[in-house]
């Protein structure tokens, strides 16, 4: 093993995180490591890495075990360029590589004779360790890894302090990649990267040569990797043997067992409490009921804790005001930075109840675009007319710090919220995972995550139509995700969204716009449909670059692995052909049934209505008061005739349409 973590402790103040933690990790194991936000992840990790002491256990690592650990926070870098800066990760060889252009120097000013002898054996001693820890090669795959991670060529050269934040993280993981060590420590990884980048990561990892415990709330990346599962839960590490997906399905098995035997432990002490009550008291029963007082005490230690169950959505939230069926409209846009022209001469629409990923490698015009929808980016040309009662919200990680850090999370909530009620807004902030006293924590207190969730709620409260969402889930755990993930997919506005969540898409998205080299291709389909037409081009002949933004090289993985969701555990592969038979049979359906669905919603609405106008009528024409005033009520009387009606004929038109819808959806499915 070359890490070993043995009956781990840790503690902070009453705060327990977990307690007789164990790990074995083996030298080409890939574990993922989760839990709730605040279940102690990155504190495992720090631990892992000699960063943190644990309260108690103990720390063992193989001999000469060379630890990476990549942090969430930035490192601050400068005076380097980001070539530089990745190169100095192999500190040993930029050593040996400056000796020895020291050497060629006293070389050539040296005459022959014993000293150039002698400066001649040791420049050739060096170079043949220097060749063989790879120096010649270190440029090539410094370049190579900061492509694969987003950087562009021309970028090389560029002093680190001129990148933001995100873009330092990148270069800080390039560092840890190209440094090879034995134990990857990897803490979120994929939080400031875009799709195309974590697909490359995906594969650089898949065939890394030593041993990974990564962090991610990223689902498809982890199914993609890992072969062991760490989950801490209610202060207690279980690992599970096989992928993300056998994972859930044997944590869910063992959850269901644990509630069956608690059930089976209540029953048991249900009734030997019934016995006691009625005969503890009695000479004849005192024993027996001594007994079961005992046996009782025994069972509520041994009693088996309940796993914390998964909180999901329960909120119905709001939904946005109807808008024109054309959302928005460019064209003829263009967009430039300087000499950087990012689009020319553009054309683009979206429609009502549309769902777009936005996709494509870095730097291609993908935050341009959004930026450019929601209205914070203006266009050097061109026209973007958003559609009839559009209003557009826009959320980016920036966004958090308009957050009032004075605020307690229910002030910040209710203060966007005119007319809630109390229950509404803690129902809300629930669904958002701050449930009870979570509410008055101050926003100044909150992780990164949690004001994450906040912002998000805070744009839920009253959803704009039109949605423009950049990496969204950055900072989220899983179970937070989920949150968004349920919202979006009850969403009946539009969204754009760029996210380097493969989940998230495949979840939410009934449409992908792919942005290269200035220009977009529209798929009108889900993401597996456009992964299917972008393979069929690759194997054409047809895309002679490399793969496209989100293309799942985790398709190449050998049956088995279970990330097609194949069912029956079999590992059995769809076809291409089947891919793209369901793919587009799934495209079809949507298009046949958008505007069947949107007719039955509407006069599901408008029946709702007539029937809340019907109900208050109905009790006007009964209230005594009401009665006694003649004309109001000779008024409320010819109202309520008239209703009938309406109701009458809206319940058959609704029944007509939904028995169409029903006939329609048995056609497809």
């Amino acid at each position: 093993m070359i890490l070993t973590l043995t009956d781990i402790a840790k503690s902070f103040g009453d705060q327990v995180l977990f307690e007789d933690a164990a790990l074995h990790v083996g030298v080409r194991d890939r574990f993922g490591l989760v839990g709730p936000n605040g279940s102690g992840k990155t504190t495992l990790l720090e631990i892992a890495a000699g960063k943190q002491y644990a309260d108690r256990g103990t720390v063992s690592r193989a001999k000469g075990t060379v630890v990476g650990y990549l942090r969430q926070e930035a490192i601050e870098m400068r005076g380097r360029s980001i070539l530089e800066e990745a190169m100095t990760a192999a500190g040993e060889l930029t050593t040996m590589e400056h000796r020895l252009e020291l050497l060629e120097e006293e070389l050539s000013s040296t005459e022959e004779g014993q000293d150039q002898e002698k400066l001649l054996t040791e420049y050739g001693r060096l170079r043949q360790r220097f060749e063989h820890a790879g120096g010649y090669s270190l440029e090539v795959e410094a370049r190579a890894v900061l492509s694969g991670l987003g950087f562009k060529e021309s970028e090389f050269d560029r002093r680190t302090e001129t990148f933001s934040g995100g873009w330092l993280m990148r270069i800080a993981l390039a560092k840890l990649l190209l440094r090879r060590p034995d134990l990857l420590l990897l803490d979120e990884p994929t939080n400031h990267l875009d799709l195309e980048s974590v697909t490359w990561l995906e594969g650089f990892l898949r065939s890394y040569e030593g041993a990974i415990i990564l962090v991610s709330h990223d689902r498809a990346f982890m199914e993609g990797l890992v072969d062991h599962v760490a989950e801490i839960d209610q202060r207690t590490l279980s690992v599970y043997k096989g992928s993300w997906t056998r994972f859930e399905k044997a944590r869910d098995l063992a959850h269901e067992q644990m509630r069956k035997t608690h059930a089976a432990q209540v029953r048991e002490i249900a009734h030997m409490q019934a016995f006691v009550d009625r005969f503890r008291y009695k000479n004849t029963k005192s024993r027996a009921a001594q007994d079961r007082i005992r046996r009782i005490e025994k069972i509520k230690e041994e009693m088996v804790e309940l796993p914390q169950e998964r909180r999901n959505v329960r909120f119905t939230f709001p939904q946005p005001p109807r808008t024109g069926n054309q959302v928005i409209a460019l064209e003829g846009v263009s967009k430039a930075f300087e000499d950087n022209v990012v689009y020319d001469q553009l054309d683009f629409a979206l429609y009502r109840g549309e769902k777009v990923a936005l996709v494509g490698p870095n730097g291609a015009g993908k935050s341009t675009l959004l930026k450019m929808m929601a209205g914070v980016l203006a266009p050097d040309a061109g026209d973007i007319r958003p559609g009839v009662h559009v209003e557009t919200a826009y959320f980016a990680q920036h966004q958090l710090e308009a957050l009032e850090v004075k605020n307690t999370v229910y002030r910040e909530l209710d203060r966007v919220a005119p007319g809630w009620t109390q229950s509404e807004i803690r129902s809300l902030l629930g669904a958002f995972l701050f449930p009870g006293d979570d509410v008055e924590k101050k926003v100044s207190v909150l992780s990164g995550g949690e004001r994450c969730r906040l912002a998000l709620a805070k744009m839920l409260v009253q959803p704009a139509p039109f949605l423009c969402l950049d990496e969204p889930t950055n900072h989220l755990d899983i179970a937070s995700s989920d949150v968004l993930e349920q919202a979006f997919q009850r969403f009946e506005g539009t969204i754009a969204l760029i996210t380097h969540d493969r989940h998230l898409i495949r979840a939410v998205a009934n449409k992908i716009v792919e942005i290269r080299a200035g220009g977009i291709r529209v798929f009108e389909g889900d993401y597996d449909y456009y992964l299917y037409k972008r393979e069929q081009e690759q194997q054409a002949g047809h895309l002679a670059e490399k793969p496209a933004a989100g293309v799942d090289q985790s398709q190449h993985e050998p049956p088995g692995t279970g990330f097609d969701g194949s069912e029956g555990g079999t590992g059995r592969r769809k076809s291409a052909e089947e891919r793209r038979a369901e793919a587009e049979t799934r495209n079809r359906a949507y298009r046949a049934l958008k505007e069947p669905r949107e007719r039955v919603a509407r006069l599901e609405t408008e029946m709702s209505s007539l029937q809340e106008r019907h109900e208050v009528l109905t009790a006007q024409i009964a209230d005594p008061d009401v009665i006694g005033q003649k004309q109001v009520y000779q008024q409320a009387l010819a109202e309520y005739a008239v209703l009938e009606t309406r109701l009458e004929e809206t319940e058959r038109a609704w029944i007509e349409a939904a028995e169409e819808l029903d006939r329609l959806e048995r056609e497809f499915f």
